[in-house]
């Protein structure tokens, strides 16, 4: 029988990730993160060294969720519905959205601020969410997947931006709407 508690390392990589989109990574401590996994402070440098291996593990966290998603995602036959799957899915965590804006957008946002290597490690994981929307629409057939894709993505950003900034779901609620129109008309 297998053990379903995560282990410390698992725990402490979800705390990132929570603590990371709720508070951002600069106002982020590992003394926080340690507090929100449930770890004794000491024991986090077991595992990760630093705050950068942490912020690393989130994006890797990230990347995962995404892979994840879009697996679930591909077993729609047609791209037009998991296309249409994505938003919904966007809409879902709208309450989110309004707190604390795009998980992964903001800390993308967040660490281009900051020069070192990690924010090109963001943009990799947001990356292979415009390469698997551009996807999508080729398998529409249309010639002008990249820039559906970038159109889309950022339509997602911006509604996120401005839920939070107004902390209005509804607002996601109808810019949801807007794009699985959109993505019918095509």
């Amino acid at each position: 029988m297998t053990n379903s508690v995560p282990g410390k390392r698992e725990r402490l990589i979800d705390a990132a990730v929570r603590v990371f989109y709720e508070r951002g990574v600069e106002k982020t401590t590992i003394a926080d993160i340690a507090r929100v996994a449930d770890v004794p402070v000491g024991n986090v440098y077991y595992y990760f060294k630093t705050k950068d291996q942490l912020i690393e593990a989130a994006i890797g966290a990230h990347a995962r969720g995404l892979d994840q998603l879009t697996a679930e995602l591909n077993r729609l036959e047609d791209p037009r519905e998991r296309l249409r799957e994505l938003v919904s899915g966007w809409v879902a965590e709208r309450e989110l959205a309004a707190r604390f804006g795009c998980p992964f957008g903001s800390l993308t946002a967040e660490l281009h601020k900051r020069d070192d290597p990690l924010e090109g490690r963001a943009s990799e994981v947001m990356q292979r969410l415009v390469d698997w929307s551009r996807t999508q629409f080729e398998e529409l057939g249309r010639a002008d997947a990249q820039r559906l894709a970038i159109a889309l993505i950022s339509s997602y950003q911006g509604i996120s931006m401005l839920t939070n900034a107004f902390r209005d779901p509804e607002l996601m609620v109808a810019e949801g709407e807007r794009l699985r129109e959109w993505i019918d008309s095509l």
